[in-house]
């Protein structure tokens, strides 16, 4: 990359720089995949967080002129992007989801599930929004999804499970953060097992379903993710979500529903179960990989779940 000097002299404003970060990010090869999809959006998040600006800035501040001290911050952000191959949430600590803004760090995966759409809809036309009284969100990382279930339904208690100690601090920090601590409660658990008895009207959850294959291939940016909210287990990544089907219905109401998201794993999860007609949500925006059982379909197949 071009040294400081070179840059600081040729560039002036946050809209210089951005331009100057996307040609970077595109000429060093990176990948985009956690929270942006392209290199100039990555580049305008790194720029603005270095400037301590929000992300709804008005139009006029990206030709604003920069000190000489805002253009080293700005530059040395964008240069770590391109040397540590980290995700922008990484370097920032920070992600959005929903709409809101999540604490992250390097124990939890980077918050970017299409289930987000899912639950600013309250999860119609899939369940009644004033029958729902208690969720479990299961592998919650961050505990993105449990906080934004939360907002969703306000007079609902929510259920926060990791097997990840480490991960659970970080969500923690985020339920401070939102002030939810009578209504959001974290368990750590490896996925039912410290739930007792207890039944959800929602089951959701975003697990590992990355097959081994399939992780010793990704890029580097998702290297700085832990391993364990990436491998699913077994070559195809499906064993947590095997178990996860085959433990669901005990801790499901009568009319309650499943939510898990698998991502480019359908095709074996379809494979694995081919006698199950899963329900593939539909969504405006995300790539989609999140499948819907009810309580009854489960019933249904629990003999084929259960094998």
């Amino acid at each position: 990359m071009e040294t400081y000097k070179e840059v600081s002299t040729a560039l002036r404003t946050p809209a210089d720089f951005i331009r100057w970060g996307a040609s970077a990010f595109t000429a060093a090869g990176l990948h985009f995949g956690h929270g942006t999809d392209n290199a100039a959006d990555e580049a305008a998040w790194l720029v603005l967080h270095a400037l301590h600006l929000p992300p709804d800035v008005p139009p006029y501040f990206f030709q604003s002129r920069l000190t000489g001290a805002e253009k080293q911050a700005v530059y040395d952000l964008l240069c770590r992007r391109v040397e540590e191959r980290k995700p922008a949430a990484y370097l920032t600590g920070q992600a959005w989801f929903g709409g809101l803004s999540y604490l992250v760090n390097e124990h939890v995966l980077v918050p970017r599930s299409a289930i987000a759409e899912l639950i600013g809809q309250q999860y119609a036309p899939w369940i009644e929004p004033e029958a729902v009284s208690d969720i479990l969100d299961l592998c919650t990382g961050s505990g993105c999804i449990a906080i934004a279930c939360a907002h969703a339904f306000p007079a609902a208690q929510v259920d926060a499970s990791d097997v990840s100690g480490k991960a659970l601090q970080v969500a923690r920090a985020n339920v401070a953060r939102y002030a939810l601590e009578e209504r959001v409660h974290l368990v750590e658990s490896d996925l039912f097992a410290a739930l007792g008895n207890k039944r959800y009207d929602i089951i959701v959850s975003n697990p590992p379903y990355v097959g081994r294959e399939e992780l010793a291939t990704l890029p580097a940016e998702y290297r700085h993710e832990p391993v364990l909210g990436l491998d699913g287990g077994g070559a195809d990544g499906l064993g947590l979500v095997a178990r996860l089907l085959r433990e669901a219905r005990a801790h499901l109401t009568e009319h309650g529903i499943l939510v898990v998201e698998v991502g480019n794993s359908w095709p074996a999860l379809e494979a694995r179960y081919p006698a199950v007609d899963f329900t593939w949500l539909e969504f405006e925006h995300g790539d989609g990989g999140v499948f819907l059982l009810t309580a009854r379909q489960l019933d249904e197949y629990q003999a084929i779940l259960s094998q």
